[in-house]
């Protein structure tokens, strides 16, 4: 039987909402990942005595994970399904999770990396199949409506990440206690002062890690007695993978789209994660300065539902060319700006990000065949190693102090503008394609 327009242009169709609200939970589960994550860069940089470019290996090993696992994540779900896909996933989060146990007994921040490096093989397996089932639960003309609004619930987990840390955990962190002139004293402390400093803030870093471990150790039981649609582009019957891989680098709108998704994850990411190191220049403590960071993710919440509410009305090509340009301008505002008027720019950058990533997969995906979604959303997923190979060269930057007699945390935030550079001009791109 034919749909009728209404059916067809519906955003969740019933028989799908109830798989459509619990795959939308995961990305509120990635979210806090990710965000408790990024203020421990600055943290273990003081924590461990490390440069910020060392310090900076932390998010090469998050999001080298993404990059390791993706296209394997993509080869099991072709082999078996969505849903066994979303339980190894929620099994490896869990496993890297409790590995924050041991590493905080052996105070080796390498450790750490490799706990983060194994639980986002977990997340690898979450994003590569939660976005294109939620592209497949409903109608073509309102997929990217309906990612947008399933990635909303990312910041919303973001947010959760964030306060977490703002209120959990820099608080306590005794590395962080500052002198009246905004001098941290844990610089100038004897050797045996800083091993008991050193023991209590990674049993602090630690518990919120083994918290999440148990959460989605219980999204993990809910889902075994879930049944989640497992569509075509998913089961072992799909095309073969040199097939697949053909049809993909020949489609240049899906190629430019990876292309494009690398620059903007990397951007994020650093936008995010030196928030910090740019407050603390200024003489804001790191309890503080993640507050500024919950106040971005407020802002890119907010301008999530905007832009879903938006695309109702306005072709997504178009607002991801505009606000790409939008972040050139406020990041532009970042390197040049003095003082606190630099940060709130920094802050305001978030607004622009909103869109961005479930856009650019959205139109990067667009057009390509069902049987190819489950590979061409891997590597989508596998772009998100932008934020593990250019976060460590801004931190490099960060390390030299000064830069043309500029701070050189200022100078640092040119590199992310470049990547929202490479955005708009995506954008501009998918909207002359449009009308051609």
């Amino acid at each position: 039987m034919r749909k009728n327009n209404s059916e067809r242009t519906k955003l969740v169709e019933k028989r799908y909402l109830l798989p459509f609200i619990l795959v939308t939970s995961l990305f509120a589960l990635w979210g806090f990942a990710n965000d408790i994550t990024h203020p421990m860069v600055a943290t273990f940089q003081t924590l461990m005595e490390l440069s910020a470019a060392k310090a900076s290996m932390l998010q090469f090993a998050f999001y080298g994970g993404y990059a390791t696992m993706a296209v394997p994540a993509a080869l099991f779900i072709r082999r078996y399904s969505y849903k066994s896909g979303i339980l190894l996933g929620l099994g490896l989060y869990a496993l890297g999770a409790f590995l924050f146990i041991p590493a905080a007994q052996s105070q080796e921040f390498a450790f750490f990396c490799i706990a983060l490096y194994i639980l986002t093989f977990g997340l690898a397996f979450l994003e590569t199949v939660a976005n294109p089932l939620i592209l497949s639960l409903g109608s073509k003309e309102t997929s990217t409506r309906r990612l947008n609004i399933a990635q909303s619930f990312n910041p919303i987990g973001s947010l959760s990440g964030m306060a977490v840390a703002s209120m959990l955990v820099l608080p306590q962190l005794l590395s962080d206690k500052r002198d009246a002139a905004g001098e941290v004293l844990f610089h100038g402390l004897n050797a045996a002062e800083k091993a008991d400093i050193r023991l209590h803030d990674l049993a602090v870093i630690r518990d919120p890690y083994v918290v999440i471990g148990f959460v989605v150790l219980a999204v993990l039981l809910l889902f075994l007695f879930v049944k989640i649609p497992n569509m075509q582009g998913a089961t072992n019957k799909a095309s073969g993978s040199k097939e697949t891989l053909s049809r993909l680098w020949n489609n240049a709108m899906y190629r430019s789209g990876v292309f494009s998704q690398v620059f903007y994850v990397a951007a994020q990411i650093m936008m995010w994660t030196f928030i910090i190191h740019y407050a603390n220049n200024l003489g804001i403590d790191k309890a503080t300065a993640q507050n500024y960071n919950i106040c971005a993710m407020v802002m890119f919440l907010c301008s999530r539902f905007i832009t879903t509410y938006l695309m109702k009305y306005f072709n997504s090509r178009t607002l991801l060319a505009l606000f790409g340009a939008g972040a050139v301008c406020t990041t532009l505002g970042t390197v040049l700006l003095d003082g606190m008027p630099g940060l709130y720019s920094l802050v305001a950058t978030s607004f622009f990000m909103s869109l961005m990533f479930p856009t650019i997969y959205g139109i990067a995906l667009e057009n390509v065949k069902e049987e190819d979604t489950t590979l061409g959303a891997a590597f989508l997923v596998m772009a998100i190693v932008g934020g593990a190979l250019l976060p460590p060269l801004q931190g490099a930057v960060i390390d030299l102090g000064t830069v043309a007699g500029m701070p050189a945390v200022n100078v640092s935030f040119l590199l992310p503008m470049c990547c929202f550079i490479v955005v708009m001009l995506y954008g501009i791109y998918a909207h002359k394609a449009l009308k051609r």
